[in-house]
């Protein structure tokens, strides 16, 4: 088999590029170092189009969260991956689990809505509060508000997968799981 032949024979491609190798160890970890980059590139490629086109088609900036924390026990647990929508022509009500961002805050928060309050030019706000807490998120809100609105809102919980997201939560709090997977293979 002849680099040649490499190029022209393709049934024994695999053959010819083990020869190869053998005989030019260099030229072998270097294409196998493109390989491996080039693959990585097309996975987080494909992720980003998949990632963009739910975004398009739930209307969420965040089409899956996880949740971080048991305020909303028993309803979900830590760790639940949520699927969330965000239409804009449907009605935020009451009893309905939304995903919302407080300013100044990175992580959106998973809750209840508690009370509606619907001003005479048709604007909305809203009261959230977790399951699991004793009192309303209004402590939670920055200073001086005590409503939510439309803009606040990330996405509304249409489904969940329970217990997913626990990997998530795992590398967050425990930073050595992420050096582990990232170099364990």
């Amino acid at each position: 088999c002849s680099w040649r032949g490499f190029w022209q024979n393709k049934t024994s491609d695999t053959c010819c590029l083990t020869l190869y190798c053998w005989l030019d160890i260099e030229f072998c970890l270097s294409f196998q170092l493109y390989y491996q980059v080039l693959n990585f590139g097309m996975i987080v490629s494909s992720a980003l189009m998949i990632w963009k086109g739910l975004m398009v088609i739930t209307g969420s900036e965040s089409p899956i969260v996880v949740v971080l924390s048991g305020s909303m026990e028993p309803a979900f647990h830590r760790g639940d991956l949520l699927f969330l929508t965000n239409r804009v022509d449907d009605p935020i009500r009451v009893g309905e689990i939304v995903v919302f961002r407080i300013e100044g805050r990175e992580i959106p928060i998973v809750h209840r809505v508690l009370k509606i309050h619907e001003k005479e030019n048709g604007d909305i706000k809203f009261l959230t509060k977790g399951d699991n807490n004793a009192v309303d998120d209004r402590g939670l809100y920055k200073q001086g508000q005590n409503w939510l609105e439309k803009k606040d809102v990330v996405g509304r919980a249409r489904g969940f997968v329970p217990y997913i997201g626990i990997v998530t939560i795992l590398m967050n709090d425990y930073p050595k799981f992420k050096v582990y997977g990232l170099f364990s293979s």
